[in-house]
């Protein structure tokens, strides 16, 4: 299962993004500023009509979201996949990615 249909490009921003976040939660917290990353695949949008993976809820990604602000949580796993992807990071890259199992 890939992170997004649309392959590496989609892959390596996500996780660039990801680790962006970690930084700025890094750099803003002397200064009393809290970070909550929040990280989903697909939502169920407009933008996502013509793609046949799974999408999450567009209401459950926003709750989520809310619900991890409100916590102070440093990030959200907001779907499946996400958790799925967040689970396998310290893994072989072939438990990430499994065409590199073959």
């Amino acid at each position: 299962m890939p992170w997004c249909a649309d392959g590496e490009a989609c892959s390596a921003t996500k996780a660039a993004v990801w680790s962006k976040t970690n930084s700025l939660r890094l750099e803003l917290q002397p200064r009393g500023r809290a970070v909550t990353g929040l990280h989903m695949g697909y939502v169920d949008t407009d933008m996502t009509t013509d793609t046949d993976a799974p999408r999450a809820n567009a209401h459950d990604i926003a709750v989520a979201a809310l619900d991890g602000v409100g916590t102070g949580a440093h990030e959200v796993l907001a779907d499946d996949l996400t958790r799925w992807v967040k689970s396998r990071l310290s893994s072989e890259v072939s438990a990430l990615y499994e065409q590199l199992a073959r």
